[in-house]
């Protein structure tokens, strides 16, 4: 079942990580060089896909019966460079051993 809601979330972190990564280097264009083309296309583009991230981890998380504290720090993975696809791993094997768990539990019922 966790499944669905996982693979919608692993694509969405590693784009809004890309993106993440762009947005930076678009504020140093802008602000270290005067340069505001890249960051007019980059910045909505981000805040979009990141409000979709949200949406993701958000489903993933209650679909897992996670806590709210460990959703929070999963919604907020995806405004620190690097940190959406370190969390992307630790959600994912997370997920999977949760999910190969329920399937066991049910398995023997």
């Amino acid at each position: 079942m966790l499944r669905s809601a996982l693979k919608p979330f692993r694509i969405l972190a590693y784009i809004v990580g890309v993106m993440l990564l762009l947005l930076v280097v678009a504020m140093v264009l802008k602000y270290g060089l005067g340069q505001e083309g890249m960051i007019a296309i980059v910045a909505p583009v981000h805040g979009f896909l990141y409000a979709v991230y949200l949406l993701a981890a958000l489903n993933l998380g209650l679909k897992a019966r996670w806590s709210w504290i460990y959703i929070v720090g999963v919604l907020i993975a995806g405004t620190i460079p690097f940190l959406s696809f370190v969390i992307e791993r630790k959600v994912t094997a997370r997920a999977l051993a949760e999910d190969g768990a329920a399937a066991t539990a049910e398995g023997t019922a």
